[in-house]
């Protein structure tokens, strides 16, 4: 192992075209944040390696995108020229325990190639339509962190292309950092680059996506995932794959926030217990969380098409009662009816009293219909702030928190978010991954009074987190939200985004990637 590595030159291909045909730049102009305002100079869709180094080291100013699934305004372009991944679509057979793959590869592309070979890539997001690079570049993390862990870990190999376009070729632990805390990187020009790794100390919680990750001796391919496209831009990756687990879904509702809390923890012991003594049954890969506030925004439509009753204090327009509703994702091993009578065995001991409903293993169409009640609910909401933006002022925006703490503070944590709101008097729903410790409370405002003070509730939401240990930035990272980034200053503190800038200076001394993500130029 060495804190160095020389780069290489790419093979010399002409750049590839820009596009400025106004309709086509034109969609891709706004991300999944729907951030007004977005202008781009051109879009271009490199094919190899070699053209993305050719259009990186000719353009002042790149943004790379992918699905542009953001939700955070980090591709949405502020005049740059748009780099779009989706021609690096490539696709290699596995090997082993490894594929690899083209950054503009979607998630649903890779897990259809695996299931060819009864293989699954475990640390995707909700959202399967995200492309890979895309993914890497935010730490990407969904549902089932609990189990399987964000997507760091799963990253074995990649090809980056660096600002000045030079390419690094990364593998997973060969590049540590010194013990000094720096790496050195050799450009073709034979400059040699100090990269100094950040002292700040990061959160120990589930999942993070919150600016550049930094550890001593750590592994040079992390500082690159999760960097938001601010350092390089991914070319392709190698990543881990495991056989297909076989799963069921199941829906839990429960009274409150107390009963909820407890059939998670003990949900968790028990998947534990099972990995530990490798018995029959199977063990919990994923557990979310919808508040009755949450399922009160859903349509009555979406329900019956899942097959599950409306819970009778979740009805549209009504007051909002008290009762959670849980998803719980079941990976079964060996007899299918041992998984069930665990969890009934849980529900049982923690004095549940309505019957779960359960898509059983192999019922991919009925798992389907459980989980887009899930998806219903953000939808659901966000069509709520829409509403209101168009009814009462245009300046009305999503106004929402991405909290993560440890999971003995879950508890504590709700409480917190739901002081937060009501003391304010505001509409809100929380939902999210509860197995995590990982939810989203959102605020639901009416006017432009109310979206204010919904802020000012997640300001107080997020620095009670911070206090017990947590993080305001689990899993979508920041890009260019003044929320987003004001949170990023309120973890780390002046100090540590400076500590940030000097790793970008390193890498990118024209500032010519994603210019204004994570933090303003």
């Amino acid at each position: 192992m060495s804190h160095r590595i020389i780069a290489r030159r790419a093979r010399d291909e002409p750049a590839p075209h820009v596009d400025r045909d106004p309709t086509i730049v034109a969609s891709f102009l706004s991300d999944a944040a729907h951030v007004p305002g977005g202008f781009a100079s051109g879009v271009a869709f490199p094919k190899t390696e070699a053209e993305v180094a050719a259009l990186v080291s000719g353009a002042a100013h790149v943004l790379p995108v992918g699905a542009q699934s953001s939700l955070t305004g980090g591709a949405t372009p502020r005049g740059e020229l748009v780099l779009s991944t989706r021609a690096l679509s490539s696709i290699h057979a596995p090997i082993g325990e490894t594929i690899r793959v083209g950054a503009g590869v979607p998630l649903t592309a890779l897990q259809a190639t695996l299931a060819a070979s009864r293989l699954y890539y475990p640390p995707v997001p909700t959202y399967d339509g995200a492309f890979v690079g895309g993914t890497i570049a935010t730490n990407a993390a969904g549902a089932a962190t609990f189990k399987y862990g964000s997507t760091r870990p799963w990253v074995a190999a990649m090809t980056v292309v660096l600002a000045n376009g030079d390419v690094l070729d990364l593998q997973r632990g060969a590049v540590m950092a010194s013990a000094d805390g720096r790496f050195e990187v050799t450009l073709s020009s034979g400059q040699v680059v100090s990269i100094p790794v950040p002292t700040y100390r990061m959160p120990q919680v589930a999942k993070l996506s919150a600016g550049y990750y930094a550890r001593p001796g750590m592994d040079l391919i992390d500082l690159f995932i999760g960097s938001e496209g601010t350092l390089g831009i991914f070319v392709e990756a190698a990543l881990r794959v495991i056989p297909r687990p076989r799963r069921a879904v199941a829906v839990i509702r429960c009274k409150d926030d107390a009963q909820a809390v407890a059939v998670t923890t003990a949900l968790r012991g028990e998947s534990r217990a099972h990995h530990g003594a490798k018995r029959d049954g199977g063990s919990v890969s994923a557990i979310e969380y919808m508040d009755a506030r949450a399922l009160r925004a859903v349509s009555d439509e979406a329900f019956a098409r899942a097959g599950v009753p409306r819970p009778r204090d979740c009805a549209q327009g009504g007051p909002a009662g008290q009762s959670v509703t849980l998803m719980v994702q079941l990976e079964v091993t060996g007899d299918d009816a041992a998984i069930f009578e665990q969890l009934q065995d849980v529900l049982d001991s923690c004095g549940v009293a309505e019957e779960a409903i359960v898509a059983a293993p192999d019922d991919e169409r009925g798992a389907q219909r459980l989980f887009e009640l899930r998806e219903a609910v953000p939808s659901s909401v966000n069509a709520l702030v829409a509403a209101a933006k168009a009814r009462a002022q245009p300046d009305i925006e999503k106004t929402a928190g991405d909290m993560v703490v440890p999971f003995e503070h879950l508890a504590k944590s709700l409480t917190l978010y739901r002081a937060a709101f009501e003391s304010r008097g505001l509409e809100y729903a929380i939902w999210g991954h509860v197995s995590d410790g990982n939810l989203h409370p959102n605020v639901i405002p009416r006017t432009l009074d109310e979206m204010t003070r919904g802020r000012e509730a997640i300001f107080d939401i997020a620095r009670g987190v911070i206090g017990m240990g947590g993080a305001p930035l689990a899993e979508h990272g920041v890009g260019r939200s003044a929320l987003k980034q004001r949170l990023l200053r309120e973890l780390y503190g002046d100090e540590g985004i400076e500590q940030m800038r000097a790793v970008k200076r390193a890498l990118d001394p024209d500032w010519k990637l994603a210019r204004g993500v994570l933090f303003p130029p």
